[in-house]
């Protein structure tokens, strides 16, 4: 007499499933990261720190005995900063980002010009190809 033993084995460990899940899902938060939304909010944390100072100095001034009232107007003037300039930030941060793609792309540039250099310095025919190019170049 036969008898079948019918074993259903999971294929894979949900372990593994659960860390391909998260390296998935990292992979997917770094393609999308914006850079000018977090300088966005980095300028925009700065300057309402710079705002509560100021209204810090200005409140201790006149809150002699009235603390409760000097903190609700702390905490207004930090809500009303982050309502009004949000948007000003994040415009600021767009318009820096050209300029840094920019600056970042000229010093590889020049990085990369002074490894040339270096290597056409040890090398006589790389210095002459260079010399021919700026020759023809010039002309």
């Amino acid at each position: 007499m036969t008898s079948f033993v019918h074993t259903d084995f999971p294929t894979s460990h949900p372990g593994v499933e659960r860390i391909e899940n998260a390296l998935a899902t990292a992979k997917a938060t770094v393609k999308n990261f914006d850079s000018a939304r977090g300088l966005a909010t980095l300028l925009l944390a700065a300057t309402v720190a710079a705002l509560l100072v100021v209204a810090n100095q200005v409140i201790e001034a006149w809150s002699d005995g009235h603390l409760l009232m000097a903190w609700v107007a702390l905490w207004a003037v930090a809500f009303a900063a982050l309502a009004l300039l949000a948007r000003p930030a994040r415009h600021f941060a767009r318009s820096l980002r050209p300029a840094f793609a920019a600056w970042n792309a000229a010093r590889i540039a020049q990085v990369e010009e002074r490894k040339m250099w270096e290597l056409a310095s040890a090398d006589a025919r790389l210095m002459a190809d260079i010399s021919a190019a700026m020759s023809r170049r010039a002309n």
